[in-house]
């Protein structure tokens, strides 16, 4: 047997624990390959660039930066993993070095045994891609709503590019890890299964320190959306206090928490919980750097794919314009009434029920003005309140910009010229109104007609025409036939009256379908990117905790076999390890899903959208695969144990 066979035996000899390791590397290169096939696709591409240009350069881009990051991980991943591996076979390399191994061969050893999983789960990542690469453009098309779908198509540019990277990350993570134990003595080596652990302790000050980083952390992100601190270093910080809190939360207030537990006698004498805190204690310490990742790269997946999943939400789209078209003209256009009546032939053509009516706006320098009889028809077809003024009065109807959050916020300021012969400061401002009825970012002043009518005449003037139906979704290819009509005859006119500074007005037709199938596809791009990173992640985070329990098994299975031959019953052994994985799987869980949480809750305050519908998709899907996941671990790792007791 030459060595090139004794590390490939070596390796199949321990694939139960590098079952998971192997599994994670060769998912990661499927990802990696599926984004590769989809970035060189050019039938993607092409319909991407001919709907949105924006959405053909988002989907490069994101495809590019997914790549980078599942590269980055991968490489962090794989190193944090590979390195312990090495760590608990210390024992083993100190045998081998009484029977004659030298240090070089050791690192040989390592590097052909790292780049024979390596190149097995290169191999094996790009085959299944393959494999998937149909499955997911036939995803990846209804997604991005492709009208002429994607065909099947394996760019080689793709294979070599995966291949590539992974092989060379492999080589460096191989270089890298031969470096792990070349100090150690051999009888170090061989001893280091027999050394006593030292018991855990914590500082109080970090432990205060942990909490009061995520305190502060939440804080400055409730700061940044409530009081509209849009500062790049604010969240920046946010987000650094949540992460440092959340290591010291894992490596210190855990041991602190146990510790005190374990003072309190009549719980920690009680049944198995002497075992289960003693034990506790020592896990929590050790698998202190695994928790705080796994639940931060859970949190990571969470928010990601909760505002992929916030963006395309068509109530979002609908809520901020709730008109199905909105046809924007001037006084004495000779294009009005010919729009107008192709817009309402196609809709009655193809069976559609509408309403509509139309608002004239008088744009001032700052702010635009309506009648308070054009704003009622707007509120009855969109069932809002109707609202009444005096003579002497005025309200504000708040814009996107001005809406949020600021319901009875009322200052406001105008121009005192915008009505002739009076002051607009003699209107008493009588409230600020937050309903969604005008799709405009700024506000707007809705005054009696009787006001309005004495506005001066030099004041531009547009007319918007606004229909409202119940089954707007369907009419896309309506719109884009209208929209491609208004933009032949689209042309720029004076506005009669006006000034010789004052700018001209527009035909403009918009269409809510055009805007949220737009939206739909940057969506399904942010979508595609986001879950498969996510899922990436959390195929990650899973295989830190399998490694973990694998790689303490011999120890494990040493402790319990002896504490079995003085009473523990396989069904306290069961009972023992259920409580010890229940920790392991979902304390990081209920991290990960604290910190999204309180961004979920900012999102919806940001958008103005409740936020709870996605969460609760979001949470009961990981969580649904990680009590899956934790069953089957529990079932056969507490297999093993209890085989020893018998």
């Amino acid at each position: 047997m030459n060595f090139r066979q004794f590390a490939f035996r070596n390796v199949i000899r321990k694939k139960r624990t590098y079952a998971a390791h192997f599994l994670s590397s060769a998912f990661s290169v499927m990802v990696f390959f599926i984004y590769a096939v989809l970035l060189f696709h050019p039938d993607l591409q092409g319909q991407l660039k001919s709907s949105s240009g924006v959405a053909s350069y988002l989907g490069t881009m994101g495809l590019k930066v997914s790549q980078y990051l599942i590269f980055i991980f991968s490489f962090l991943f794989l190193l944090y993993s590979t390195s312990a591996f090495l760590k608990v076979r210390k024992k083993e390399f100190g045998i081998l070095a009484i029977l004659g191994m030298s240090e070089s061969q050791r690192k040989k050893l390592t590097f052909i045994e790292n780049m024979i999983i390596g190149t097995a789960a290169i191999v094996g990542g790009i085959l299944v891609g393959v494999l998937c690469t149909k499955l997911m453009l036939l995803a990846s098309s209804r997604l991005l709503m492709l009208e002429e779908g994607l065909a099947f198509y394996i760019p080689f540019q793709a294979i070599w590019m995966t291949a590539g990277a992974f092989t060379l990350l492999f080589i460096v993570i191989s270089l890298l890890t031969t470096r792990i134990g070349r100090r150690n003595e051999v009888l170090e080596l061989i001893k280091s299964d027999e050394k006593p652990r030292p018991e855990p302790k914590a500082s109080l000050l970090l432990t205060l320190l942990s909490i009061v980083l995520i305190g502060a952390g939440y804080g400055m992100v409730f700061h940044f959306v409530n009081n509209d601190a849009y500062y790049l270093w604010l969240i920046a910080s946010a987000v650094g206090c949540v992460v440092l809190g959340t290591y010291f939360l894992f490596t210190q207030l855990s041991v602190y928490v146990i510790r005190a537990l374990k003072r309190r006698e009549g719980l920690f004498f009680r049944k198995v919980n002497l075992l289960t805190f003693t034990d506790l204690a020592y896990r929590m310490k050790d698998n202190a750097i695994m928790f705080f990742m796994v639940a931060t790269v859970m949190a990571v997946a969470f928010s990601g794919v909760g505002v992929c999943l916030v963006i395309g939400d068509p109530d979002r789209s609908e809520r901020e314009n709730p008109y199905a078209f909105t046809y924007v003209t001037y006084p004495g256009s000779e294009l009005t009434e010919k729009h107008l009546n192709s817009i309402d032939g196609a809709l009655q053509e193809e069976g559609f029920i509408f309403e509509k009516t139309a608002v004239e706006t008088n744009n001032d320098d700052k702010y635009p003005v309506i009648r308070l009889s054009e704003y009622n028809k707007l509120a009855k077809l969109l069932n809002y309140k109707q609202r009444t003024l005096n003579d002497d009065q005025m309200f504000i109807l708040s814009g996107s910009i001005g809406r949020k959050g600021k319901s009875n916020h009322v200052d406001f300021v105008v121009d005192s010229s915008l009505l002739e012969g009076k002051q607009i400061t003699g209107l008493e401002l009588k409230e600020r109104v937050n309903d969604y009825i005008l799709p405009v970012a700024i506000d707007t002043i809705i005054v009696p007609d009787v006001i309005y009518a004495s506005i001066s005449s030099n004041k531009a003037t547009q007319s918007t025409v606004y229909y409202v139906m119940p089954e707007w979704e369907k009419t896309l290819p309506i719109a884009r036939e209208l929209q491609s009509t208004v933009d032949k005859d689209l042309k720029v006119e004076k506005v009669e009256g006006s000034t010789e500074n004052e700018s001209t007005l527009q035909i403009v037709l918009s269409a809510l379908v055009v805007d949220w199938y737009n939206a739909k596809q940057l969506n399904g791009i942010l979508l595609i990117i986001s879950v498969l990173v996510a899922v990436v992640f959390f195929t990650f985070a899973a295989s830190f905790i399998y490694f973990r329990l694998y790689a303490d098994l011999d120890r494990d299975e040493k402790q319990y076999e002896m504490i079995g031959k003085i009473g523990l019953s396989s069904k306290e052994l069961g009972r023992l390890v259920t409580r010890q994985l229940l920790l392991m799987f979902f304390l990081p869980f209920v991290i990960g899903a604290v910190h999204s949480t309180i961004a979920f809750v900012n999102m919806g305050n940001l958008v103005q959208l409740p936020m709870l519908k996605h969460a609760l998709y979001i949470y009961g899907a990981f969580l649904a695969v990680q009590i899956i996941y934790f069953f089957l671990i529990r079932s056969r790792y507490l297999g093993h144990m209890r085989r020893k007791l018998t």
